[in-house]
Order: structure tokens, then sequence, then C-alpha cells
């Protein structure tokens, strides 16, 4: 059974529609209330602490997803739900058109810890990516003669507004939609590709540092410093999605600081709330441009949201924490390397605590599911990879039971790929 299909089948939505009678309604917690998105797993989680899920028959799971790098400091962490019970009894939204001193305060700390001069805050990533292209075509109607186009790197992917997704590639995170115009893609990690795609009409370059749901595919230290640098040159803005690189994710706040770079716009989301939608657009220098309004919103920085942000940052920031993140990455690296090579799979890239595993064959999929009948979440980007982005907190101990758990869905998987053999044979 695929335990990830969990649409209808044809043959429970074929025929005339009914009205269903009382005891023909699905259960209060049926997920035939929901509307198809994204597959899930069959698993209703109802606690969660540190690294561990429990559904809600009881079993429980590590985490090693952690909501694909969300939940920056774990499930439920005693800070962060402090920090909103406390603020939930002040004050949860003033209104969008007021500021709160949550709201001014993260703006603040964000500006002073990253070196930027202005902060806006949004409720997701592909949002504060939105805002970054708005931010960066403001800027070439104002300084470059009018210049819009943006280069963005193959297997990008900046979220799923429609600007984000203009400036992502078809996979895995734009399937079908429909771009805007204004963007142009090239081979991520090449320079002279760059160098060429770069005309009168170019206003910015937007890269991730680390291409996550390409297969976690850091950029080289040469090419993101190349990249800067020729930005410098011609005069165009640099754009950073650290969406999923950033927050201490990389083993320093800003991804770009381990590689000696520095954006005149940046982008983070995922992590900054710690769970709670929350995200950010900083902009430095020159492309402090924006005018009241360009970049409404609904609930950008309420008081909560803000609380949350404030708290994992403080957290981040605590002397020792991102040595920490550092110390624990290398330990996951070593044991993934360890049993890749056991099991004769291929390289084990990324940095920090963000980190995948190369497959030989397109199987990721199947290990995930093989790991998760082993008490163990994973994410596969890509068929042929799997993703590990655990808790920034997440304890040597924990990255142990993870390679134990991960080993034993590695002999599932070669159990069932023998079974399936031998009836093939």
């Amino acid at each position: 059974m695929n335990l990830f299909k969990l649409r209808r089948s044809a043959a429970a939505v074929a025929g005339p529609v009914q009205s269903p009678t009382h005891e023909a309604r699905p259960s209060p917690l049926s997920r035939e209330w929901l509307m198809p998105g994204r597959e899930r797993a069959p698993q209703v989680f109802v606690r969660g602490q540190g690294s561990w899920l429990w559904d809600d028959q009881g079993h429980a799971y590590l985490d090693f997803t952690q909501g694909c790098a969300v939940n920056s400091l774990g499930h439920s962490p005693e800070v962060l739900a402090r920090a909103l019970g406390s603020q939930a009894q002040a004050l949860i939204n003033p209104g969008a058109g007021f500021h709160s001193s949550a709201l001014l305060a993260l703006a603040g700390r964000l500006c002073q810890s990253t070196g930027s001069d202005q902060a806006y805050l949004l409720n997701s990533g592909a949002e504060a990516c939105e805002g970054a292209i708005k931010l960066a075509r403001k800027w070439g109607q104002l300084h470059r003669g009018g210049a819009y186009h943006i280069i963005t790197a193959s297997q990008a992917c900046h979220g799923r507004s429609l600007g984000a997704l203009s400036a992502s590639d078809p996979l895995p995170c734009n399937r079908c939609e429909p771009g805007l115009p204004g963007f142009s893609k090239v081979p991520f990690n090449d320079l002279a590709a760059l160098h060429a795609e770069v005309d009168s009409r170019t206003v910015a370059i937007m890269l991730e540092p680390i291409q996550g749901e390409a297969g976690v595919i850091p950029a080289t230290r040469e090419y993101l410093q190349g990249v800067e640098k020729l930005c410098r040159e011609l005069g165009i803005l640099l754009i950073l999605d650290e969406v999923q690189t950033g927050i201490g994710r990389c083993g320093a706040l800003l991804a770009e600081q381990t590689y000696g770079v520095r954006a005149d716009i940046l982008t983070l989301g995922k992590g900054l709330g710690g769970g709670v939608p929350l995200a950010a657009l900083l902009a430095r220098g020159r492309a402090c441009c924006a005018a009241p309004g360009e970049l409404e919103g609904s609930h950008h920085g309420n008081a909560l949201m803000s609380a949350a942000g404030l708290a994992v940052l403080d957290t981040v920031l605590a002397p020792g924490f991102l040595e920490k993140v550092q110390d624990s990455g290398r330990h996951l690296r070593e044991g993934l390397s360890r049993l890749a090579g056991r099991y004769g799979q291929g390289e084990v890239r990324g940095q920090g605590l963000l980190w995948a595993l190369q497959l030989r064959e397109a199987l990721a999929q199947e290990l995930v599911e093989a790991a998760l009948h082993e008490g163990l979440l994973l994410n596969a980007p890509q068929a042929d990879v799997v993703r590990f982005s655990p808790a920034l907190t997440v304890s040597r101990g924990n990255i142990d039971e993870m390679l134990q758990r991960l080993s034993r869905a590695f002999a599932r998987l070669h159990s069932h790929q023998q079974v399936r053999r031998e009836a093939t044979a």
C-alpha cells in the first residue's frame, strides 16, 4: 500500500453527487474534508517535543525534516511557547496599519544582527522572494534606466507565489504554472554563463547559496564570490534567497557569512518563526528604496509572529549556539558518509545542519517510506536524493539514533528489492 497516496479513488467519486446522510459523513478528523494539495503521510500527529513527534495512536517518530527546516528549535521549544503565551496575553495583532513594540524590536534585531538597513516582515518565504523581486525592479526604475530583468539559476526554487514561481525552474516546485516575463535562468555554479546573460535590461541576480529543493546543491565559494564581484562591477543588485539557509541552518546566522559575500537584498523565512509563519525581506544601502504601500500584505509582522521571531533569533544568537550547530553538523555528515559507504550510495553534501545523501538509484521516495516504517521522518526533494534538516538543537544521541533507523530502512529497502527481483526472475 502506498502510504502517501491520500486522494480518493475514482470509484469513490464516480456517479452523481448525493447529499450525504448523517451516518455517511466522515469523522471530523477524516482526510476527506481536506482539499487536495500536497501528498501527506497518513499519520495524524498530536504532540511534539524537540526532535520527536507522536501520532494519535501513540507511536513516536524521530523527525529529521522539521517541516523542511521550519522548526529551527525543534517541536514546541519552551522558549517559543513561553514567548507566544506571554505575547498572546498582551497583544496579538493591532492591525497592519499600526506598529507594535514586538514588530519594531524584531525589525531592529534583524537589521543589527545581519548588518542590514531595513527589514520588512511577511508571512512566508515565497512572499519575501516576491517582495525582493518588487524591490529590485523598483530600484531598476530609479537607478538603472527602468531595468527589470532578473537572472536566476537553473533548478532554483524561490517559492510558490506567481512572481517567485517565475524566478524558479520548472521543477520541483513549479511543474505547470505559467511564469511572468522578465526572468532568465542559467546553470548554477557557472559564472561564465551568468556573465554572458547580463545585459542592459538586467537589474539583479537572484540565487540560493544552497539549492535546497534541487537536492542540497551548495554554491562553490569561487562562484558566489564571483557573482558578487560581477554585480559590483556592473552596478546591479545581488539578491540572496536564504529562506532555507538562514537563521543558523548552515552554522552561521546567514549562509552568506560562510561564503564571505554580502548581498544587497536578503530573504528569510522557514526557521525565522520556529514553526510560526514568519518571513523577512532585508535591504542594505542602495537597495532601500521601498515606498509606503508598495509591499502590502495581510498579517505581516503582527505582534504574535514578531514575538516568535525574537525568541528564535535571541536563541540562535546566544553564545555557543552556532558552534554547537557546526559540531552537530560534522557529526551528522560523518555518520551519513559512513552509512553511504556501507550501502554503496553516493556523496553526502551540505552545510551546518542541512545535508543530502545522493542515492545511486531513483529510490529516494521508497527509502523515505521505509524510514517511516522505522519511525523516522525524512524528505526526498529529488527522486535520487534524501534530505536531512533536523532541529538546530538536535543532540548527538538523536543523530546516532537516526543513523541506526536509517540503516534499518536501507536494509528494509534492499529486502523489498530482492523480493521484487525474485518475483520477476
